[in-house]
């Protein structure tokens, strides 16, 4: 039976890992899409507040990978990889770092964060409504004001997620037969069904 490895984008509080860029992709990695968020969702005021929420980093999900220097494999990050990414997030001002499909070439201005946390049920932190995600999950929401960004991608749909781009350590965990990731990923499709 075909093995393919599983690795660890680890994440030290001290070392040169980091996030560069949020992307707005028409297919994100998590599998999970944002919600964009007008005037008819009972929270937001009169004029449509160009908001998108939605998770950008889900802990332990395995995300399919497959690169020059790996070959095939699932990556994964934990709750303690996000929360050091999260910090230096903040700590090197990169919530305005937006792109378009992690095309460094479109980088765009009129993007920024406005909301972050991490999913923490032992802190009353919980899960979204109309999302199911793992402790140690990042979710956040973004503030478009854009009129290009907000209409050709976001209100027309074709944008429905955010993914994450940066620089990670790659460390190997374990080889697991196909047929058992492959049961983790539908888990994990049902769970968000």
């Amino acid at each position: 039976m075909d093995k393919i490895p599983i690795y660890r984008f680890k994440v030290d509080e001290n070392d040169d890992s980091q996030l560069e860029a949020v992307a707005m992709v028409d297919s994100p990695a998590i599998e999970m899409n944002w919600q964009a968020f007008s005037n008819q969702i009972k929270f937001a005021a009169d004029n449509e507040k160009r908001i998108i929420s939605g998770p950008l980093m889900v802990a332990e999900l395995p995300i399919y990978r497959r690169d020059a220097e790996h070959g095939e494999y699932y990556g994964i990050f934990t709750a303690e990889d996000i929360y050091n990414l999260r910090n230096k997030f903040f700590k090197n001002n990169k919530s305005k770092e937006v792109n378009l499909m992690h095309d460094s070439n479109q980088m765009v201005e009129g993007v920024y964060m406005v909301e972050s946390f991490l999913i923490d049920s032992k802190r009353g932190i919980n899960t979204p409504n109309g999302f199911n995600l793992s402790d140690g999950s990042w979710f956040g929401s973004y503030k478009v004001d854009n009129e290009e960004v907000w209409n050709e991608y976001i209100k027309s749909g074709e944008f429905k997620g955010f993914s994450v781009e940066g620089l990670f350590n790659i460390v190997k965990i374990d080889a697991k037969p196909l047929s058992v990731i492959e049961q983790i990923i539908e888990v994990v499709k049902q769970i968000e069904d």
